[in-house]
């Protein structure tokens, strides 16, 4: 299934047969103190840099409304960020997944985004669109 915007995402992981948590990495793009003059012009003129986890969080479906008030709720708690990255893990016989479960995947996938292996995350603008890399 192709999800090109949070509400596709939301209607997909409700309709799965088994309760869903989803996992969110809020991330700021930052340039890094060794940056070439090259790599600062791109990245002032809004492009390049370094994604760093700012906040991590997870909610099941149904404590979502929409994008507009995950992004508000993430304005009001944590630092700036300019992408969110998200995945999903799925519950069993019924059942959301453990909260260690829960707490070791935020943790495995905040170390994913810092070193930049994004793969199986779907990652979201500030306007709650899906962003294609390169």
């Amino acid at each position: 299934m192709e999800i090109s915007s949070f509400d596709e995402l939301l209607t997909a992981a409700r309709s799965q047969p088994q309760p869903q948590c989803l996992l969110f990495v809020f991330a700021a793009a930052e340039l890094p103190d060794d940056a070439t003059p090259q790599e600062r012009a791109r990245f002032e003129a809004g492009e390049g840099g370094a994604l760093e986890p700012v906040m991590a969080v997870d909610k099941s479906p149904a404590e979502l409304t929409d994008f507009a008030a995950l992004a508000e709720e993430s304005n009001r708690f944590g630092r700036p960020w300019t992408l969110v990255f998200v995945a999903a893990l799925s519950g069993r016989s019924g059942s959301a997944p453990a909260e260690k479960e829960v707490e070791d995947a935020l943790e495995r996938m905040v170390e994913a985004v810092r070193i930049g292996r994004l793969d199986g995350f779907i990652p979201f603008d500030r306007e709650g669109n899906a962003v294609r890399f390169g």
